[in-house]
């Protein structure tokens, strides 16, 4: 099992000092967040500045995955929006993910992560299920041609927002580079299904996990042992299938005290997982 943390929870971290820390508490990866304070993804020299990121998680010995939701990195006013569903502005999340997919490439990341988008409220379900379709084909080309896995998270309120959401998806996409990213809150946020139970129907398909606490209804991020997950059914379930991939801690509201609670998180999920 090799766990990993996401660089969202060290939102007050310069990104160098944030994967030394995460490095040095013997984290094995991390979840990396493009953002403004982050390895922006619009800033200039983005090529160059992500040679630098990967000769610095070369040096800790880190794994990476890439995350893309940053909160405000397309619109100052909208939090995670235009999405793939808008009317307008979806060409830049498509822009968004595909330098995501170019980043990907250049690090050597296990996987580029991302989600639907909320149904904006001119759009019906058929129209952004249409916009949906249309941008994963185009995403799912584009990161085949570099040799970069896609991994789409179902998230509480978008449109694709559980496991069958995203079966329903890829049986429509039809591509091994269109996997699964998988958030154990979520799970028991609003799956019918135990969260053993969606990752060995998932199994086929999961390639990125995120792990956190969370109760059931109730969308919210939360610290290991604050909420409703049975984390060792959940751990020996990702054994059982033998997932290979990160299990990075998704907590991103808790960046005033990343160290500690990295260093906390890190302690649990191993006395979890023996």
């Amino acid at each position: 099992m090799r766990f990993g943390y996401g660089t969202n929870g060290f939102a007050n971290h310069r990104l160098p000092e944030a994967l030394k820390v995460i490095a040095d508490l013997g984290y094995d990866g991390v979840a990396l967040t493009l953002d403004h304070n982050h390895l922006d993804p619009f800033g200039p020299d983005l090529r160059q500045r992500t040679a630098e990121v990967g000769k610095l998680l070369a040096a800790s010995n880190l794994a990476v995955v890439i995350e893309t939701g940053g909160r405000y990195v397309l619109d100052p006013y909208r939090k995670h929006e235009p999405t793939l569903l808008h009317t307008h502005g979806s060409e830049w999340r498509i822009a968004l993910l595909e330098r995501a997919i170019e980043v990907a490439a250049d690090l050597g990341a296990e996987a580029v992560s991302f989600w639907s988008g909320t149904l904006p409220p001119d759009v019906t379900p058929e129209l952004g299920w249409q916009r949906l379709i249309g941008s994963c084909n185009q995403l799912v080309a584009y990161a085949a041609d570099r040799g970069v896995q896609l991994a789409l998270e179902p998230e509480p309120g978008m449109l694709i927002d559980d496991l069958s959401g995203y079966l329903k998806l890829q049986a429509e996409i039809g591509s091994e580079t269109l996997g699964l990213t998988l958030d154990i809150g979520h799970l028991v946020c609003n799956e019918p299904q135990s969260p053993p139970a969606c990752i060995t129907a998932a199994a086929q398909y999961l390639v990125n996990l995120q792990i956190d606490d969370m109760r059931r209804g109730v969308h919210e991020h939360l610290e290991f042992g604050t909420g409703e997950v049975d984390f060792p059914p959940v751990l020996q379930a990702l054994k059982d299938i033998q997932y290979q991939g990160l299990v990075a801690v998704e907590l991103p509201r808790h960046s005033h005290a990343a160290p500690t609670i990295a260093r906390d998180s890190l302690e649990f999920l191993r006395k979890a997982s023996v």
